[in-house]
């Protein structure tokens, strides 16, 4: 290989490694919620880029902490909803089955919206 062509494959790799960052990074989340219902009954809704503790029903507690929401606390026997990972992005939830709350983040990510599906077609 000649000297040009390493300096092309290096801007190559340095350009990939910019994108790559900007993606992780950059991710715009101004406009999501975090939206909670218990019983299939929206219980409340709150800003992600708003740290907070919120106690639902004295049954369970999520923190919104950093730009994600986990649950920290919860009266259910299999904790599977304490388990769960932290969710950041508009799409996710966490659900407690026994205590029927849904911990789901709605809104607009900064990403494009003119290309996502909004319902499926039969």
């Amino acid at each position: 290989m000649k000297k040009n062509d390493w300096f092309l494959a290096a801007g190559i790799v340095i350009a990939a490694a910019v994108i790559l960052l900007l993606q992780i990074f950059g991710s715009v989340q101004n406009g999501l919620t975090v939206t909670v219902s218990v019983d299939g009954s929206l219980y409340g809704t709150y800003s992600l880029s708003e740290d907070r503790q919120v106690e639902i029903n004295d049954t369970n507690r999520i923190v919104i902490e950093n730009g994600s929401v986990v649950m920290e606390w919860a009266d259910c026997p299999d904790q599977l909803c304490v388990n769960h990972r932290s969710i950041s992005r508009d799409g996710e939830s966490i659900i407690c089955l026994p205590n029927r709350v849904v911990v789901s983040i709605e809104g607009t990510d900064g990403k494009n919206e003119e290309n996502s599906l909004d319902g499926i077609a039969g």
